[in-house]
């Protein structure tokens, strides 16, 4: 498979996270792309390529749910919670500051750009029209004629084979396991180049056309990974005007973007000045947000959110919260076992530990009854097994594991357990020790010992007050069967660093929704990702039938074939009690200044921060 990226001679990008993060996990990136499922024709020039069908808007449109009339000028502040210490956000070492790349994209962007209000369409950013054959052999992306990076060179077809050389050896994981699909990089004229592919991964066209585009000319290759705070040129719309470590990063519109006649981009990126201040805690950050001093804020603290927001600007109408809806599957979030730990190797003891968690009690008490269980990887979507038994299909791609999906979860009969909301119940505490039991644990003197008399304790991380105080109410569970959970609060960056090298027991953590699963899940669940540090394959699963589905469902040439092999990875990843299930807010909680505006008609995904601005008169 061959694709080729065509350069005109003369001669991208979207969403804020950390205390914006939910939006984030909304929007998705080129690294949670589906399966390219549509009739290619001949490989006439396209405007744009969809996940199935063709896309949904006409060359020459803006999106549809961006404001093409508001005014432009103002600023916004977001806040970030945690700090930062790099401004490349291509490499594991540091955290790098909110915005810079896509999915935001306010200085760096990619060849195409994706539509909030699709599944998975993506249309020309860099690129003006793209050609792809019928069989996938080939594809030619035409760029602007205009397309220059932010010091005004052009961009040219080895900044192409630049960045993705310098990505595929030194960037993120996920950028060295998908680049390493392509067999093949040649520079055909200053013009075009070429990239050859391996297999038959149908999602991988797209992911080379979403890769982000460095300039050669600006980057030094040889101290790429390390950390740096030395302004980054892109050819975004914004250019980083001032940094303070650890801070706050603030944008300023760049005058000269060359893509602001671009139907596109009409209606986003309004203000002229876009800041992220940082704050060390979640208290710091919401006091902050009620003090005017953060203008935007999205609130994953239901407790927070159904008690705290009466303070003065909300009453006098200078500050307005809103739910909005969230369309795409909301993903799994868990206490994730690390199962490279030998005390978690025994499934009958994960599963154990998962009985234990009472989470009708804790849905109550602590969160107001405003989430719901967590019963599959990709719940709140017709992407979840959960209630469905497994169709033909799913029961012909397992045909090879039988023992990868237990009775229950294959007949859509499992859900996790139910207790009695009373935070004591003894059926359930009863059930854990009988799996404990099987798995050679035994209760003795009011602790759970194995045949060694090696007491069961471990220790679960947590970055933030909330997770501690659920973490907290979980241990406490535990302790009424003999485990000791040891609960260790640390800061944000000793968190991540741990997490990249898989150093815990247990922690808490969101795989995000998409509205349609790729390349992402071999980084989350593949064999292989579980051995590469910086992988989200916190859980260690080493999986044959795992590996397995998530190549079907690459493979997929129907919408069909698609959710058949989604269904069938969601089954073996519940048989393998990974996490402890916990649960997803339904909808997205976003309070704002009210002289902060967003178009009123929202895309499929939810809200689109990149389409907002300031209305001064307010």
């Amino acid at each position: 498979m061959m694709l080729t990226i065509r350069l005109h001679p003369v001669p991208a990008a979207k969403r804020f996270a950390s205390g914006l993060a939910c939006a984030l996990l909304l929007w998705g990136s080129a690294l949670c792309a589906s399966v390219l499922a549509q009739d290619l024709g001949t490989g006439a020039a396209r405007h744009g390529l969809a996940l199935h069908g063709a896309p949904g808007l006409g060359a020459g449109q803006p999106l549809p749910y961006a404001q093409t009339d508001a005014p432009s000028g103002g600023r916004i502040v977001f806040g970030a919670q945690g700090v930062f210490d790099t401004l490349n956000p291509f490499v594991i070492r540091g955290i790098a500051a909110q915005g810079l790349a896509p999915p935001m994209g306010l200085v760096f962007q990619s060849l195409m750009i994706r539509s909030a209000d699709e599944p998975f369409t993506v249309y020309g950013g860099l690129a003006k029209s793209v050609d792809l054959a019928d069989d996938f052999s080939s594809m030619t992306v035409h760029l602007e004629p205009d397309a220059r990076f932010s010091d005004g060179k052009h961009i040219s077809a080895e900044d192409v084979e630049f960045s993705f050389s310098l990505l595929k050896e030194k960037g993120r994981p996920t950028f060295r396991g998908y680049y390493s699909k392509v067999t093949t990089v040649t520079v055909l004229d200053p013009l075009t180049i070429r990239f050859g592919f391996e297999g038959h991964d149908r999602e991988l066209p797209l992911i080379i056309a979403l890769m982000p585009i460095l300039p050669k000319h600006a980057t030094q290759m040889t101290r790429f990974e390390e950390t740096s705070l030395l302004p980054p040129i892109g050819s975004g719309p914004y250019r980083v005007a001032e940094v303070k470590a650890g801070e706050s990063i603030r944008y300023e519109k760049n005058a000269d973007f060359w893509g602001k006649t671009k139907p596109i981009y009409r209606g986003l990126y309004h203000p002229q000045t876009i800041r992220f201040d940082y704050f060390r805690d979640s208290n710091t950050l919401f006091e902050a947000f009620k003090g005017g001093l953060v203008d935007v804020r999205i609130e994953d603290n239901p407790t927070r959110w159904a008690q705290d927001y009466d303070f003065p600007s909300i009453k006098d109408g200078h500050t307005q919260r809103e739910t909005l809806p969230i369309a795409i599957s909301k993903g799994m979030t868990g206490f994730v076992f690390n199962t490279r730990n030998t005390l978690f190797a025994d499934v009958r003891t994960r599963e154990a530990l998962g009985t234990m968690l009472d989470f009708e009690w804790i849905n109550r008490s602590l969160f107001f009854g405003l989430y719901r269980r967590s019963n599959s990887y990709f719940s709140g979507s017709n992407l979840s097994s959960a209630g469905l038994p497994a169709s033909a299909g799913e029961r012909a791609l397992l045909a090879n594991f039988p023992d990868a999906v237990r009775p229950d979860i294959l007949a859509g009969q499992w859900q996790p357990p139910q207790l009695d909301g009373t935070g004591r119940d003894r059926k359930a505490a009863s059930k854990a020790l009988s799996l404990l039991n099987e798995a050679g644990w035994i209760l003795r003197d009011g602790q759970l010992v194995n045949r060694n008399k090696e007491g069961f304790s471990f220790e679960l991380l947590v970055n933030n007050r909330l997770q501690e105080k659920l973490a907290l109410n979980y241990a406490q569970s535990l302790a009424r069967i003999g485990i000791t959970l040891k609960v260790r609060l640390i800061d944000e960056i000793q968190y991540w660093r741990r997490l990249s090298a898989f150093d815990f027991d247990m922690i808490q953590f969101t795989w995000s929704g998409s509205p349609a699963p790729g390349n992402e899940q071999y980084h989350r669940w593949g064999s292989k990702a579980a051995e590469r540090d910086g992988s989200l394959n916190y859980a260690g699963a080493k999986s044959p039938a795992i590996d397995a589905m998530i190549e079907a469902l690459l493979a997929a040439q129907t919408p069909e074939s698609y959710l058949t092999a989604i269904h069938a990875l969601d089954r073996v990843l519940l048989s393998g009690f990974y996490v402890v299930p916990l649960f997803y807010a339904p909808d997205l909680w976003m309070a704002r200044k009210t002289s902060v505006k967003h178009p009123a008609r929202l895309p499929l995904l939810g809200t689109a921060p990149e389409t907002f601005w300031v209305d001064d008169a307010q």
